[in-house]
């Protein structure tokens, strides 16, 4: 099998994430995965709904993703939603540290995909938006949307 450098081949999304967190930085992070693990996310099964990103020692750990059992697996399956360790290098992980030790930051993670044969995330700093954001956000989304429709209408006349 020929590998294709720079193919992206998405897994999940975390949509809710963009909704609810404002998004301020965004890296991509290497996962350590069991091989049913793998296998399972071959087939497209995941989800990041719950998933976020914690700091243990001097390290980042992802806790909260569901990769359900592969089907073919024996006793050599994985737990659906263990804790996962991400991959970065030693000065990503103290910058995102010291990102995480202000007030209010969170890890998400937004995207799961394959890249060049290997399981990435993409994670990224957020503050919570509240309840009025969500709003103005929702509003200002319609508004561009009826501007565009409208726009669309007139070229047609």
């Amino acid at each position: 099998m020929v590998k294709q450098s720079g193919r992206e081949k998405p897994i999940a999304q975390n949509r809710k994430a963009r909704h609810d967190y404002h998004i301020e930085d965004v890296v991509e992070a290497g996962l350590v995965l069991t091989g049913t693990e793998v296998k399972s996310l071959r087939q497209g099964r995941a989800s990041l709904v719950d998933a976020f990103a914690a700091v243990r020692g001097n390290e980042l750990w992802l806790q909260g993703m569901h990769i359900p059992e592969y089907k073919h697996g024996t006793w050599t399956n994985h737990e659906p939603r263990r804790t996962r360790k991400l991959l970065l290098h030693k000065d990503e992980v103290q910058k995102l540290i010291r990102e995480v030790e202000q007030q209010g930051v969170s890890l998400i993670p937004l995207s799961l995909y394959f890249k060049d044969g290997y399981a990435k995330v993409e994670l990224a700093t957020g503050r919570g938006k509240k309840d009025y954001d969500k709003r103005h956000a929702l509003a200002e989304r319609q508004a561009n949307r009826e501007a565009q429709r409208a726009l669309s209408d007139r070229r047609r006349q």
